[in-house]
């Protein structure tokens, strides 16, 4: 198995009345790669899994990247609350998609609705997934806990130190 590409960067786009949105191009190249059915000329699928009403934002799995959390579900005792609960949030919580030939996706008045998308969604990589944010939303939580983050640690605090930690530790 090759080295997975990973989604990079960020980025503001206009969201039109239908829904319809462009997907940052650097992302539907992730999307293609991650897609086992892809081949030029088709649209590449992913999943979007929106999740519970504690969930600000969509997260946005590659086929293969959805694929090897259904493994990891799979492998929980059938039956169990655990196994029950997170295919609720994966499977039950989440809408299937592709992209369209001009590189947008449709986002659900009822996705859109249940994040407060308006005119503009923020788009923003989290390695082998994207998220889908509102822009004010995602500036007043996830920037702010970032920011505070920072601000606990000195000034002269290199966040490359953290790879070397141990797992656990």
């Amino acid at each position: 198995m090759g080295r997975r590409l990973k989604f990079r960067g960020e980025s503001h786009h206009k969201v039109d009345g239908k829904g319809r949105v462009s997907i940052p191009a650097s992302f539907r190249r992730v999307l293609e790669a991650g897609d086992p059915n892809w081949t030029d000329g088709l649209s590449p699928e992913f999943v979007i899994v929106y999740g519970d009403h504690r969930r600000k934002y969509l997260e946005c799995y590659t086929m293969d990247a959805i694929e090897e959390v259904d493994d990891k579900i799979a492998a929980l005792p059938r039956g169990s609350i655990e196994r029950k609960m997170l295919e609720r949030l994966f499977n039950g919580q989440s809408m299937p998609t592709s992209v369209d030939e001009t590189g947008r996706i449709v986002l659900p008045a009822k996705l859109r609705e249940k994040i407060g998308i308006g005119n503009e969604a923020f788009f923003i990589a989290s390695g082998d997934t994207f998220q889908i944010w509102t822009p004010a939303t995602y500036e007043a939580e996830e920037q702010a806990r970032t920011e505070e983050w920072l601000d606990d640690l000195p000034d002269d605090f290199d966040p490359l130190i953290l790879l070397d930690q141990k797992p656990g530790a």
